[in-house]
């Protein structure tokens, strides 16, 4: 396991004080996350049906026979039972072992990738009392541990070092799958991990979109690359935002990235404990507006961060006009200032990941905020 068994305790003391004031005798869990910060066990498998069952006296995982030795190696999880492929009903199987254990009040997490609606819908019609508590996990994961915040300090500093190593292959000619690769062997030579989702590269047009879309091409002498990376330490993330400047920069673009500049440094001004969420998004809206840039800005500018699984590196909690979370020390954000401006086909991009101290936001980046050119 990754942390302390005396961390893994703190933690499972924590949920089930949640659970005690919600009246709750046990709890099913499907979020990979959850499993992860509870006990330890670290498994693409919760693409298959994989429940954790918390009560008062412990901890029991239902899943395939390709997860068993996953968690008996990776987790501190008692209690592990197998449904078997082409035999078992797994959820016939968890409402049998849920009559075992005997608990009444029964809550269910299902804001989850790890719960699809086919097998939500199958096990809320055999078990029609469950209790749904999407949110449970959630919000104690919020605060991290100081073992916490130092794999996210690690990560962070892969992220520097995965930009760096591929700042070289952005120049003209430059080939998008270089540069990935480079970003990426630094990462695995560090002993980093995978992404929760894949990394966002565009150039030219491409510049302009805010997800990964296949396909790859070369930089042109005068070009545009938006990057989005997070890099990985035991799971735990810290993201980086960069639109990169190939060649000679126009008007657009450093405005844009004044602007963008503005607006971030504005939002880790806001980044203090007993802020607001809505409050940093303010932050953003009101100086970009103020640039005459509504048109162009997106509708939230960054999220939590933490240990996360596919399809998304993102925590639930986000910056937008109604979260109402109250920021504290101890939180990890990423803040992105994207500007994509379609008229001119101009893109502009800054976003790093900052640390809630008692005192406001420490960013975790040592990389320049200055307009990244490269000729």
């Amino acid at each position: 396991m990754i942390f302390a068994a005396e961390e893994y305790a703190a933690r499972k003391a924590k949920l089930r004080a949640e659970m005690a004031r919600r009246g709750l005798d046990a709890v099913l869990l499907f979020a990979p996350e959850s499993h992860y910060w509870l006990t330890g066990f670290d498994t693409f498998g919760f693409c298959f049906f994989q429940c954790l069952i918390v009560t008062e006296e412990g901890t029991h995982l239902l899943t395939r026979s390709a997860d068993l030795r996953q968690a008996q190696e990776t987790s501190d999880i008692e209690d592990i039972r197998v449904w078997t492929d082409g035999k078992d009903d797994p959820v016939e199987r968890l409402a049998d072992w849920l009559t075992e254990l005997g608990p009444k009040r029964i809550g269910l997490e299902s804001d989850t990738h790890g719960l699809t609606f086919t097998n939500g819908r199958r096990l809320t019609a055999r078990l029609p009392d469950l209790i749904d508590t999407p949110d449970i996990v959630h919000p104690l994961r919020l605060v991290k541990s100081e073992a916490e915040i130092a794999c996210i300090r690690r990560a962070a500093e892969l992220g520097d070092a995965a930009y760096e190593a591929a700042l070289p292959m952005m120049r003209p000619g430059g080939d998008e799958g270089v540069i990935l690769a480079a970003m990426q062997a630094a990462v695995f030579a560090e002993g980093g991990d995978f992404s929760g989702n894949p990394p966002i590269i565009g150039s030219g047009e491409r510049a302009l979109l805010c997800r990964y879309a296949s396909g790859r091409r070369q930089l042109d002498r005068q070009d545009q690359l938006t990057l989005e990376w997070a890099r990985v330490w035991r799971q735990y993330h810290a993201a980086l935002m960069r639109t990169v400047v190939i060649g000679q920069p126009t008007d657009r673009h450093i405005a844009l990235h004044a602007a963008a500049r503005e607006a971030l440094e504005a939002c880790e001004a806001h980044l203090t404990p007993g802020t607001e969420m809505r409050e940093v998004f303010a932050a953003h809206a009101d100086t970009l507006d103020a640039h005459g840039l509504a048109a162009h800005r997106l509708n939230a500018c960054g999220y939590s961060l933490g240990a996360r699984y596919a399809p998304s590196w993102m925590e639930p909690q986000m910056f937008h006009a109604g979260a109402d979370t109250v920021i504290g020390p101890g939180m990890v954000f990423f803040l992105h200032m994207i500007l994509m401006e379609s008229e001119t086909g101009t893109a502009m991009t800054l976003g790093r990941t900052s640390l809630v101290t008692e005192t406001g936001a420490e960013p975790l980046s040592r990389l320049s905020l200055e307009l990244p050119v490269s000729a």
